[in-house]
């Protein structure tokens, strides 16, 4: 049930036709963890607080920096040298009091990222490193939850919803983050957001559409971007959707599948 206070502040949900009351309840309902709170992760942490998330975990063990505040708005100059989850949480909760916020001091690692994720109906992956990216896929997998994935280069962007452990329409298996990206870049091809630079603004855009990719798996309207790649390009402001399928030879939902468990992750 929505309170008094909660019909007034998510007013403008309640009287969109696909969203509603119930919409809005399946909001508050809703457990969703955000793996970093950087550039995709603090845009995506606040609008999932201002729509009414009943629970948000979020993942990061870095502290706040000065160069950090250029894109990740979720956090303020005071805040510098903070835990990046502490100055997430105290702006969530500013923002929004009726949302409950779990800080994970912690990176994801394959020790903990199924107890983790085990804990949420849905995770959004705000990562900058494909080491992250493949484990959170495989752990969502494994974990039977469906992942939201974002991915931000200097001047593009892309975004994806992964539900692999589920079937499709025709019963056939949805294809993995593995079946989009068979295998990481080599090491030293693809530059740290430090040496590259990245376009603020962007990162917003991007967070803040992670963050709407998740009211709608949660509220259940529109075209997910599930076998959808969304890509965005800021030099021209052009938006592109590649489709793409399953690969039966992925080691996750495959033919032949051999990713049993998170071990390959640990180092």
């Amino acid at each position: 049930m929505l309170s008094d206070e909660e019909v007034e502040r998510y007013a403008r949900h309640i009287v969109l036709r696909d969203v509603g009351g119930p919409g809005q309840a399946a909001l508050k309902r809703a457990a969703v963890l955000v793996i970093g709170a950087g550039g995709l992760g603090a845009p995506a942490l606040m609008y999932l607080a201002a729509a009414g998330i009943g629970t948000i975990g979020v993942v990061d063990d870095d502290v706040v920096s000065l160069s950090n505040l250029q894109r990740q708005v979720i956090h303020a100059t005071p805040d510098i040298g903070r835990p990046k989850v502490d100055s997430a949480a105290e702006r969530i909760n500013a923002l929004n009091p009726h949302v409950g916020v779990v800080a994970h001091r912690t990176w994801l690692n394959a020790d903990n990222a199924l107890e983790l994720i085990g804990g949420y109906d849905l995770v959004l992956d705000g990562s900058d490193n494909f080491d992250t990216r493949y484990l959170a896929s495989d752990a969502c997998f494994l974990a039977k939850k469906p992942l939201i994935t974002g991915a931000l280069g200097t001047f593009d962007a892309s975004l994806t919803t992964i539900r692999a452990h589920e079937r499709n329409d025709k019963g056939a298996f949805n294809p993995t983050y593995r079946c989009l990206f068979p295998e990481p870049p080599p090491p030293g091809t693809v530059p740290a957001c430090a040496e590259a630079g990245v376009m603020g603004a962007l990162a917003g855009m991007l967070g803040s559409m992670m963050a709407l990719e998740a009211i709608r798996e949660i509220v259940g309207f529109g075209e997910g971007l599930v076998g959808r790649l969304l890509m965005l390009d800021a030099r021209t402001m052009r938006f592109e959707t590649l489709r793409y399928g399953r690969d039966p030879a992925n080691p996750l939902n495959g033919d032949g599948p051999v990713i049993a468990d998170l071990s390959a992750h640990r180092k």
